[in-house]
């Protein structure tokens, strides 16, 4: 197993012989603190309900990843507690790939952390409004 980064509290991402190193995210995490948090889907929703970046995936994945961010800091984390992530993205294509790592960074940048745990990422036909793009859950282990 080869060591890539620490997270802040719990996480150690890794990624191990024989599994492809993809830039993007570690294929493995390997949580040792003690609390297990699980984030529900997060949307490009700000605090009064409103989404954010109507029509622009890249903004409204980086409002999903700042929501994450958020919660974990209610709770004394931060988004380099991440364990794993789930992304779910309407009419996913190849194409889109672009979008996505632009919001991904504009968000690390924002919540300072160069984290990339083990990541999903789903097509699906529609989300619970017609707005959301994207929404993506977090499994976070914080100390």
């Amino acid at each position: 197993m080869t060591k890539w980064e620490d997270g802040a509290m719990g996480i150690e991402l890794t990624n191990v012989d024989g599994l492809p190193k993809i830039e993007l995210y570690h294929q493995v995490s390997v949580a040792t603190g003690s609390r297990l948090v699980h984030i529900a889907g997060q949307v490009s929703w700000d605090a009064e309900g409103t989404t954010i970046g109507a029509g622009d995936l890249a903004a409204q994945v980086e409002r999903c990843y700042l929501n994450i961010g958020a919660a974990l800091a209610q709770l004394g984390g931060s988004f380099d507690d991440v364990a794993n992530l789930t992304a779910y993205v309407v009419d996913w294509t190849p194409d889109k790939m672009p979008e996505l790592v632009d919001g991904m960074a504009r968000a690390a940048a924002k919540l300072g952390t160069t984290a990339t745990p083990p990541a999903t990422l789903l097509g699906v036909a529609a989300l619970d409004i017609p707005d959301h793009l994207v929404e993506i859950t977090a499994t976070a282990v914080l100390e």
